[in-house]
This record gives C-alpha cells, structure tokens and sequence, in this order.
C-alpha cells in the first residue's frame, strides 16, 4: 500500500473522510493555510475545502486563526490521534456500563470477512486466551501476530504452532510442515476456532466459531496433521 495511501486510510479510523484526510495532509505540508490556498494544493474546489476545513476545526484536527483573512493550522497529528484515543476509551467505559450486556452466545457459525476483520477476530481470540492456543499458518500470519504469541508464552499459557517454514518463539512448540499459503487455523482454549484463508491476494474468508462439535472436529484434525509431522521428522531422521 502507497504511503499517502496508508496515511488517508488510517486517518479515517480517526473520524476523518478521505477529503478531510487529503485536506489534514496539505495542511501538515504547508502549515497556516486559507481555504482558497488548500482548495489550490489539494484540486478540489473551494467550498468542498472550506467545509473540509469547518469540518477538521470540529474535530480536533486544525485551529482557525482569525486574522485579516479566515487561516488554519493544523493540530500535531500525535495530539489530534491522542485526543482522540483518550475521548474513545471514555466512551468505551460508557457503552461498557450503560448498554444492555451481550448475551456471550457464540455457538453457532459465523462467516468473518475481509482481511483486517479477520485480523481483529484473531487478536482477540489470542489476548482472551486463558490456557492454551494451536495455531495453524505460514510465517508470514504468524509475524502478524508475534507481539500476542510472545505475551501468551510469557505469561505461561501453552502455545503450539504449525507453519511453513523457521519461526522462532521461545517457550512455545512449532511444528515445521508444507506450505500453508493462505490457510489460516486457530483454536483458543478448546472452545473457540477460526479457519480460512486470509493474507493479501487470498479470499479473506474464514468460518469462526464455538459449536463444539466443530471444534473437536478442528482439534482432532489438527492433532492429526501433527502427529502425521512427528512420522515424517522420524522418518527423515532415520534416513540421516
């Protein structure tokens, strides 16, 4: 992904419309602006910059300086990101102790889509698990989720991994099979799985879910697929 790409895109996470964004951006480039100056830089017209501009102003992304003519500046983006977390983490406590509970029923079975929701699925399998964790994929997934896989092992929970090649993780288990491409596998607890495929260029569709039935038949296939890697490794050992 282009970084001026990247930049529109994660602003957006922030509140910001890809214009506002394009308009936050010229403003960091070039400091105190008019609108008729960012309209200019930017190619959009005035009055799209104008209501960018109220709009940045509105969200804690820029300052209106009064002088002969109407300026902005912009606010740091670390200040503007940071005001804004902190307002989140408010609301998040609000929504947590005011809106009915959630009913934690999650026996049936869910498609997940989209490769940053699958990302977000996995993440919170990984920092809900309680004891143990079998995860299924290539190095590449698992790079991804290396800050997790480290906590876990640190704070002694049982970490088994399966992938495709060298990946080194202290205190967890890796089994080294064939190319798992775009396969993804996971299983948190013996009571939650995701499975699919996900990684750029791939479907980014994964099933997740908490039947139990479905996941003894994960867990069982897993068990398989490593002892059938524990053969193999003692066949090639014999061979040596």
């Amino acid at each position: 992904m282009a970084e001026e790409d990247r930049f529109t895109l994660y602003l957006t996470d922030f509140g910001l419309s890809r214009q506002e964004a394009l308009v936050y951006r010229e403003l960091l480039s070039g400091g105190k602006q008019s609108g008729y100056e960012i309209a200019k830089a930017a190619g959009i017209s005035r009055s799209n910059a104008y209501t960018c501009l109220a709009a940045l102003v509105e969200k804690g992304a820029a300052y209106l300086v009064e002088e002969s003519a109407k300026r902005y500046i912009p606010v740091s983006t670390e200040e503007f990101c940071g005001n804004r977390l902190r307002r989140m983490a408010r609301e998040k406590e609000w929504l947590a102790a005011n809106l009915p509970c959630e009913s934690g029923d999650e026996d049936g079975y869910i498609t997940v889509e989209g490769e940053a929701n699958i990302r977000d699925r996995m993440l919170n399998l990984l920092e809900r698990t309680e004891e143990r964790v079998y995860m299924s994929g290539s190095s590449l997934c698992l790079e991804e989720v290396r800050p997790q896989l480290e906590k876990l092992v640190s704070g002694k929970k049982k970490v088994v991994l399966v992938t495709d090649s060298t990946f080194e993780l202290s205190g967890a288990v890796v089994y080294i099979t064939d190319p798992k491409e775009k396969q993804i596998g996971l299983i948190t607890d013996s009571k939650y799985v995701l499975s699919g495929e996900y990684g750029q260029g791939s479907m980014n569709t994964c099933l997740y879910s908490g039947q139990r039935n479905f996941v003894t038949v994960f867990k069982n296939a897993l068990a398989n697929e490593i002892e059938l890697i524990k053969i193999r490794k003692g066949e090639q050992a014999k061979d040596e």
